[in-house]
Order: C-alpha cells, then sequence, then structure tokens
C-alpha cells in the first residue's frame, strides 16, 4: 500500500480537477457540477482506501512520501498521516461532496465557482498531510484564497466587506506565522514538524535561540515568546479565538451557505488542526507559560459566542457565533490537557479523554455544522432568500420532514445524549473538570446558553402559529432527503457508537498526551 503515493493522489486529485474545471465553458453549468462531483467523489473513494490501510494501533506517520525539495532551505516534500490527519482527511471527504450537491442553484460562473470549492479541497488536503512547514504554508494559504473569492463571488448583498474582512484577518495571522517559522528556521535549520517536536522534547527552543537570534538584547526566553506568539496568532484567527473572531459572522452570513459548510465544517478546522500538530508538541514551554490566560480566552469564547449567538436573529449570524461557541470546547480540552504534569497517572488519563473530546468534537462539529448551513440552504432556497428568526413561524405544519431533520441536527449540537454532539462535549468535560475545574465550571454556562438558543431558534422557526406567507412552503422533496438522510444517520451512529471513531486517532492522541508531561 505505501509503495502507492496515495496522500499525493489524494492532494492534487481536486487540485487537478479545478484546473480542468477551468477550461469549461460558463454556458456548461450541469457539466461543471458532474465533473466537481466526480472529483470530490474520488477523493471520498481515495480517503476510504487509505482508512482501510491505516493501521490504528500506530501512533507514528503512516503513509509517508518524503523526499529533497530545497535542500539548502531544509524544505522537503513530506507528507505523512497519523490518527488525526486521517480523521480530519475524512471529514473533509465527506463535507466537500455534500457542499457541491447543495450548489446546483449556482449557475452564475458555474465552472469557476466549482474549480474554487476543489482548490479549497486541495488546500484542505494538503494542511492535514503535510509535514515541513514550507510546504504545509503553501496548503494553508491554498485554501484562504479560493474561500475569499466564493464569498466576495457569489455572496449576499455584503459580501464585499465580508470577504475583505475575511481576507484581511486572515492574511495578517498568516504573516505572524510566517515571521514566527523564519525565526524558528534561523535558529534551529528545521522546518520539519516531527523535527522540532523532537528538539523541543529534549529540552525545549529556548536554547535553540542562543547565539543564533539577537534582537533587542531579548533573552532566549523572550524571543521563544514571541516566536510562540506569532503562531498562536496565525492558527487563533483561524479557529477563531475571542477576541480574534470578528471576520467570522459576517463572512459565514454573507457567503452562500454551501461555501460557509466549508468554511465553518472544514476551515476552521484547520485552526484547532495547528494547535493539535504544532503548538502543543513544539511549543508547551510556552503554553504552560501562559496557560492561565490561555484558558481564560477559552472560557471567554466559549460563554461570549454563545450569549452572542443568543442575541442574534438573522439565523446564520446565530448558528456562526455558535460554531465560535463550540470551537472554544476544542480549546479548552487542549489547554487543560496541558495541566498533566508529573506522574499523576489519573491526571494522565483525563488528559487523554479530554484530547479525545477535541478530536470527536472537531469531527462532530463539522458534520452537524454542515448539515444545520446545508439545511439553511435549502431553506433559503423556498423564501428567496429570507432567514430572520421573525420571518418564520409554524414550518412544522407544512414542512413536518424539513423540520424534523433539522431539529435532530439542531438537538445534535445542542449536544444532547444518544446523538454524536454530545460524546465529544462530555470527554473534554470529563477531562477538563480534574485537571482545570474553574474553566470547566465556567464553561458551563456556554452549554446552558446554547440549549437556550437554539431551542428558542427550533421554537421560532418551527413552532406557533402558522405565518400565513409559508402556506404553501415545500417540504423536502424525495432527492432532498436522499442528500441529506446519509448526514442525519452519522449524527446517530456517532452518537451511540463514538468508538468506530475514536479506535481511528486513540492511539495518537494517547502518545500526543504522553509527551505533555515535563
Amino acid at each position: 500500500m505505501n509503495s502507492v503515493p496515495l496522500l499525493s493522489l489524494l492532494t492534487f486529485t481536486p487540485l487537478l480537477g479545478g484546473l480542468a474545471l477551468l477550461f469549461v465553458s460558463p454556458a456548461r453549468s450541469a457539466t461543471a457540477r458532474r465533473l466537481a462531483l466526480a472529483v470530490s467523489g474520488l477523493v471520498l473513494v481515495l480517503t476510504l482506501v487509505m482508512l482501510a490501510g491505516f493501521d490504528s494501533r500506530r501512533a507514528d506517520l503512516q503513509f509517508v512520501e518524503r523526499g529533497a525539495w530545497v535542500p539548502t532551505l531544509a524544505v522537503e516534500y513530506f507528507l505523512g498521516v497519523d490518527g488525526l490527519g486521517v480523521t480530519l482527511l475524512l471529514l473533509t471527504a465527506l463535507v466537500t461532496p455534500l457542499a457541491l450537491l447543495l450548489s446546483g442553484r449556482v449557475e452564475e460562473r458555474a465552472p469557476l465557482y466549482h474549480s474554487l470549492v476543489l482548490f479549497v479541497q486541495a488546500g484542505l488536503v494538503g494542511t492535514f498531510t503535510a509535514q515541513n512547514f514550507f510546504h504545509w504554508f503553501l496548503y494553508w494559504e491554498l485554501s484562504l484564497v479560493p474561500a475569499f473569492f466564493l464569498v466576495r463571488l457569489w455572496g449576499g448583498p455584503e459580501r464585499g466587506p465580508a470577504a475583505t474582512q475575511f481576507f484581511v484577518y486572515t492574511m495578517v495571522g498568516s504573516i505572524a506565522m510566517l515571521l514566527a517559522f523564519l525565526a524558528l528556521f534561523l535558529a534551529t535549520g528545521r522546518f520539519n514538524f516531527p523535527e522540532l517536536a523532537a528538539l523541543a522534547a529534549d529540552g525545549g527552543l529556548a536554547a535553540a535561540f542562543a547565539g543564533k537570534l539577537t534582537w533587542a538584547s531579548l533573552s532566549n526566553e523572550t524571543l521563544a515568546l514571541l516566536v510562540f506568539g506569532g503562531v498562536f496568532l496565525g492558527l487563533a484567527v483561524k479557529v477563531p479565538v475571542i477576541p480574534f473572531h470578528t471576520w467570522l459572522p459576517a463572512a459565514y452570513a454573507e457567503a452562500p451557505s454551501p461555501v460557509t459548510m466549508l468554511l465553518t465544517g472544514l476551515m476552521s478546522k484547520m485552526g484547532v488542526y495547528g494547535f493539535l500538530r504544532i503548538l502543543v508538541p513544539i511549543f508547551p514551554d510556552q503554553l504552560r507559560a501562559w496557560l492561565t490566560p490561555l484558558l481564560w480566552l477559552a472560557v471567554l469564547t466559549i460563554v461570549c459566542a454563545a450569549a452572542a449567538a443568543f442575541a442574534q436573529r438573522d439565523l446564520k449570524r446565530l448558528l456562526a457565533y455558535s460554531s465560535i461557541n463550540h470551537l472554544g470546547y476544542c480549546l479548552l480540552g487542549i489547554f487543560a490537557a496541558l495541566r498533566a504534569t508529573g506522574d499523576d497517572a489519573r491526571l494522565a488519563a483525563e488528559a487523554v479523554a479530554a484530547l479525545n473530546g477535541v478530536v470527536l468534537q472537531m469531527f462532530n462539529h463539522g458534520l452537524t455544522a454542515s448539515a444545520l448551513f446545508g439545511f439553511m440552504a435549502l431553506l433559503e432556497r423556498r423564501t428567496e432568500g429570507r432567514r430572520n428568526c421573525d420571518d418564520f413561524g409554524g414550518l412544522r405544519q407544512v414542512a413536518p420532514v424539513f423540520c424534523g431533520l433539522m431539529g435532530i441536527a439542531v438537538f445534535s449540537s445542542l449536544g444532547l445524549p444518544g446523538l454524536n454532539g454530545f460524546v465529544g462535549e462530555f470527554l473534554i468535560f470529563k477531562g477538563a473538570f480534574p485537571l482545570a475545574p474553574w474553566a470547566a465550571a465556567l464553561s458551563v454556562l456556554g452549554l446552558l446558553i446554547t440549549a437556550v438558543f437554539l431551542l428558542t431558534l427550533m421554537q421560532r422557526v418551527f413552532h406557533g402559529p402558522l405565518n400565513p406567507r409559508w402556506a404553501s412552503f415545500p417540504d423536502l422533496t424525495t432527492g432532498e432527503r436522499w442528500l441529506v438522510g446519509p448526514a442525519i444517520a452519522l449524527l446517530f451512529v456517532l452518537g451511540v457508537y463514538p468508538q468506530v471513531l475514536v479506535g481511528v486517532f486513540d492511539a495518537t492522541i494517547t502518545a500526543t498526551a504522553g509527551r505533555l508531561a515535563p
């Protein structure tokens, strides 16, 4: 299996598919859709082949492809995946075709639209497989540019400012991260993530700065903190962490709903992935030095985002803030796990539980949030783009299947036991309470507020007197039921039997947690 460059095939399939779509006539929108779906379907098949050959008992990188690229700059073509990477590749392979299927109403410049979606997918696959920073950063930026144009060209009335804000915020974060890694390269001569992680494990990075970098007579420890700060900023904007979040509500609200599925279901996971792949292994000392402020940021991200969602009337903005809230739980789990110090086996087990919950939450949130914005796409089709809570009421009377299936996705986002959203949050809080009890206790407020605003959404949209305007509101067609059905089924499968996914990444997470104790 390893003789086949499977990861390269996964990366270049959507990239070449996107390039091919640029040569399709704008008038042939149906051809563009079929080609894009065929390419994303092939990516899904390749991902399943990779998953079948993946040894979940191993914590190291598998399907490794490695070769010199620019040796003088320590740049390698270095691909590999562990349990974390495989999980996010599977999420990418599942969400992208769903977003394409829900893009059927895109007629204007359809080949370009579908090409940009495939470029986003290529950037995501590359980000989750590249193990050399230079190589990884190319894919990180590749996903940004097409996402900007998808919002700017096909978005809502305020798409221009929303796309610009999205681009500026993420580009500033990327520049900060690039400068930080250039400093890291000057100090260590390395760009490969595993090598940098090994250097950090052997004594930290501060010593590597001795004699290599001198700036304003700063100490080695201070320089290491500055480098850490640059990487943290780049990742925090992408998650996003409050207060670096202000680009997200406008971008999610103005983007076409299928594009928002990619933004919230996949691209936001790039930031959390970066925390687990880069910050935790390479900068553990710096994370611990700032652990209390970071835990406060996680709490603020959870509680303030939930409170902001409660104040929204625009359904897409409500779900956008809900997305920030749910990713805040991932930050809580990561930062709490860093408090597992010494040889206490009980705390080490809680750190494993918290980090397993983080990865499960990433996958489950990606699936659930994508489903919710998929239902928003179907709702907008039927209402000429209306999405204000006050525009609706009583839809359950005329569209029981639509409201019932969307209600399942809402309850999953709420964290109802038996659905996938519950398990990840449960593991995060199980691990966080013994490790960071004050942060976990305050974060419970986010769970309460989330339940209130999601139940309020259902009450205002689905229940109460029927708004006469929607007396002829059509229920889901047979094709639409087949479209959303598999996603809803997965919400139940992962809620009842999460081990089918946890078993893929547990060995990787256990090894990661084992390296946290100083």
